[in-house]
């Protein structure tokens, strides 16, 4: 088993035994401490790969350590490339934003239509140490204060979380910091409990962005059921099809751009068939929708080429018409979904009481609003982090670091002079949770088959073994 913040050097270093896995891990315990008082241990490269390789082999879970420097006042850097924005954030222990940056990738997202992930690496590249030297001016710190260091190293673009996972170890090697690799879709869902510090486990989550679909249930740190996913595409590349098909303006994203049209639009327009209305179970499925909306847009004869700000009011307004139209339906396959996810949550854990609602397109003010209404009927609380944290960010990805990290979940510093062509552990398809029986889907495309463990089995064995 891989340790679920992993990021050595595949191949590169014999994999101890799992009980000797956990003994160095309870070893680095009095390290921690000299760090957290300030004091940096000399560790040479050779000790501090070897603790690094027996990390590997197991998560740290349940092994909770005494932490001298008040939790309140540690302070994390949170790093993420892992699509299509370089972006980084410090966090203190007590929910303080100390600083955030984000560059955006839009100018790319709409020469190209879409993420091109060997251009969007290239960005990465091109503006990870400005957006990390950045993050420490604006929070007027150094890298010596720094408790941790924490990186998205999954699920996402491979090129784009190596460009991330590289700065983190830089960073952690150069200073004698520990690091924390992060689950991108569990910061996604832990960034609420940062907005909204009475959200205890257990509680659900739903997770809708550009690549995600994904219902869990969140019965503790680290610790997922995966009630639903997508069988096929994400919402948000739904959104960005059609906003792509319709001639709008992508800089802003498709999400944003349809939105605003289909305030003009009538939503009963034209009647798009919801999708997998026959299934009884929580998956989702986009692919069949945006098909329909290509057939009418091509039946319209409406040209992309031209864009919206160019059309006649007349041809405005069928677009109009067919972003309403997909954004009713759209949403209406999440609210049912979400409706019966509850239903099994609560079977399963009668004391929820929220449902979270995050990822990007969650910022969705249409999407929101019909979720509120969902959670209302079921007894429920709806929470959705403020736009600005709902869009990838390094922020999550500090938090995520920081709640692991208080709990002894992380790896120690890794050998300060790594080559260049350092091969590292990022996972671009990583299961967050482990699969509801009922919600398993025989129509599952090959195209989400296993890579990694999912981040739960990881901790589950690591429990087993303690």
């Amino acid at each position: 088993m891989a340790f679920s913040s992993s990021l050595s050097r595949l191949n590169l270093i014999p994999k101890p035994s799992l009980p000797y896995a956990l003994n160095t891990l309870k070893s680095l315990n009095f390290h921690k401490l000299l760090r957290i008082n300030g004091i940096r241990p000399g560790i040479s490269s050779n000790a501090s790969a070897a603790r690094f390789s027996a990390l590997k082999m197991t998560s740290s879970a349940g092994i909770h350590t005494q932490i001298s420097r008040p939790q309140d006042d540690l302070i994390v850097l949170g790093i993420e490339t892992s699509c299509d924005d370089t972006a980084a954030a410090i966090v203190k222990g007590n929910g303080e934003i100390l600083s955030q940056v984000i560059v955006s990738q839009a100018e790319l997202l709409a020469r190209y239509g879409g993420v091109a992930p060997k251009m969007a690496e290239e960005a990465h590249a091109q503006a990870i140490d400005k957006v990390v030297q950045e993050t420490m001016e604006k929070a007027n710190l150094t890298e010596r204060d720094l408790s941790a260091v924490a990186v998205t190293i999954g699920p996402g673009l491979s090129l784009c979380l190596r460009v991330g996972v590289q700065k983190a170890r830089k960073i952690a090697g150069s200073f004698s910091l520990p690091i924390v690799g992060v689950h991108h879709m569990e910061a996604h869902a832990l960034v609420a409990r940062l907005v909204e510090r009475e959200l205890q486990f257990p509680f659900m989550a739903l997770l809708i962005s550009g690549g995600h679909n994904l219902l869990v249930l969140a019965q503790d740190l680290g610790q997922y059921i995966q009630l639903g996913t997508t069988i096929d595409d994400a919402i948000g590349e739904a959104y960005d099809k059609t906003a792509k098909w319709l001639g709008l303006d992508l800089r802003k994203s498709g999400g944003p751009a349809i939105e605003e049209l289909a305030r003009e639009g009538d939503p009963e327009s034209i009647k798009f068939s919801t999708p997998m209305k026959q299934h009884k179970d929580c998956n989702f499925s986009y692919a069949g929708l945006k098909t329909q909306v290509r057939l009418a847009i091509e039946s319209r004869n409406i040209d992309a080429k031209i864009p919206l700000s160019s059309a006649s009011s007349q041809d405005r307004s069928v677009r109009a018409d067919i972003a309403a139209s997909f954004q009713r339906v759209a949403v209406r396959h999440l609210e049912e979904r979400c409706e019966r996810a509850i239903e099994w949550a609560l079977k399963i854990e009668p004391s929820i009481k929220h449902l979270v609602v995050s990822g990007g397109v969650a910022s969705n003010k249409y999407v929101r609003s019909q979720l509120t209404e969902v959670v209302r009927k079921k007894g429920l609380q709806l929470v959705c982090p403020p736009p600005s944290l709902c869009t990838d960010n390094g922020v999550m990805v500090a938090w995520t670091g920081l709640e692991h990290y208080r709990i002894g979940r992380f790896d120690p510093p890794p050998p300060a002079d790594e080559p260049e062509d350092t091969l590292y552990d990022v996972r671009p398809r990583w299961p967050l949770g482990e699969e509801y029986v009922e919600g398993r889907s025989v129509a599952r495309s090959l195209r989400t088959a296993r890579i990694h463990p999912s981040l739960t089995s990881i901790i589950q064995a690591s429990l087993q073994q303690q």
